[in-house]
Order: structure tokens, then C-alpha cells, then sequence
């Protein structure tokens, strides 16, 4: 593991258990023991240090998911199988981490989002491919339209009034969020292979 990914494993660790607004770089320095001016020759302000954390974030869930796309099991299979990853992505699973990002550094989260939705999108059509070659999935829909749908259903948990007083906690709603995505592309045989995985869990 090289020393920046140390780095951004820890100061992650920080900002999520923490906030975004309440870690300072001072903090950061502090709780590395580094320098503060070892610290911006990195990184010239702590929004810089957050788009760093927030891409880092972003791309071990991608590694994950990716390495999940090469087993050998149906497409189907594949997404609820990274069922967990697309939990991890819809809010890094700590609200105040995502909500102060939302309120405090707007440009940096829609930047984030924008990312995600870019990466997220190339995973999930590749998977609609083979999918579709499969047979499991329908040939009518469009692909970009349904997977910004998946994106948005699954980002809603932490900035929709819509949950914030429902008792749901957030592995339940990202699973049924999967399921929604699933039932709304599978074909008839998709569907059975999808009822049949579901009743075994």
C-alpha cells in the first residue's frame, strides 16, 4: 500500500467520522503528524483535500464492483451481489459526512456526483450488455436514462424529505432500491431468475 493511500485512507477515516465543515487542516495535520506545510504542497486548501478523499472514496467502491463484474454469474447475480458497494457509494454511509458536504461544499459534491454517474455508468452498461445478451434484461429501454434513475433513487436516502422521518435504515433501502432497478429491465426470464435468488435469500 503506498504512503498516499495511507494518507487518504486515514484522513477519510477523519472527515467521515467527523463531518466535512468540522475537520480543519489543522486537524488533519495534527492528526498525522505531519506538517501543515508538507500537507499544502499536496493540497493547496482543504477543498482540494476533500475532492482527493471523496475520489479515493469513489474508486474503491469502482475496484470493488469491477472486480465483482468479472465472476463467472449472470448478470442479474452480479448487481445483487454488489448490493453492498452501491450502499457504500450512495452516501459513504455516514449522513453527516454527506449532508455537511451538501450545505457547506455544493460545487465539490455535485462534482462528485457527476463523477459517480460517469463511472457508476460505465459498471452498469457493460453489465446491460451482457445482460441483454443473456437475455435477461429488455432490449426497449434507455440504458443512460435508467441508470441516472438507479443513481438518483439510491442518493435520495440522505437529502430526500421524503425518508428522513420513515424508519428505514439505509441496507434495506439500498436493497430495495436494487430491486426496483432490476424489476424495472429484467425480461420475463430475468424475472423469474430474479424471484428465484430473492426467495433464497
Amino acid at each position: 500500500m503506498s504512503e498516499k493511500t495511507i494518507f487518504l485512507e486515514k484522513v477519510s477515516a477523519l472527515f467521515l467520522e467527523n463531518g466535512a465543515k468540522a475537520v480543519t487542516m489543522d486537524d488533519v495535520s495534527k492528526h498525522l503528524s505531519i506538517s501543515k506545510r508538507t500537507l499544502y504542497e499536496e493540497y493547496k486548501n482543504k477543498e482540494e483535500l476533500l475532492a482527493a478523499v471523496l475520489d479515493f472514496k469513489l474508486q474503491n467502491i469502482i475496484d470493488a464492483i469491477q472486480n465483482i463484474e468479472a465472476e463467472k454469474t449472470n448478470s442479474i447475480e452480479k448487481i445483487l451481489i454488489q448490493d453492498k458497494d452501491f450502499e457504500k457509494f450512495s452516501s459513504t454511509n455516514h449522513s453527516v459526512f454527506i449532508r455537511q458536504l451538501i450545505k457547506y461544499y455544493p460545487a465539490i459534491f455535485d462534482q462528485h456526483i457527476l463523477n459517480m454517474n460517469e463511472k457508476i455508468s460505465e459498471v452498469l452498461l457493460k453489465n446491460i450488455e451482457k445482460g441483454r445478451e443473456e437475455g435477461l434484461y429488455r432490449d426497449n429501454f434507455n440504458e443512460s436514462l435508467n441508470i441516472r434513475f438507479f443513481l438518483q433513487i439510491m442518493l435520495s436516502f440522505e437529502n430526500s424529505v421524503l425518508f428522513e422521518n420513515e424508519q428505514f435504515d439505509r441496507s434495506s433501502f439500498c436493497a430495495e432500491g436494487v430491486t426496483f432497478y432490476l424489476y424495472s429491465i429484467t425480461t420475463e426470464k430475468g424475472r423469474k431468475i430474479l424471484d428465484k435468488i430473492k426467495s433464497e435469500l
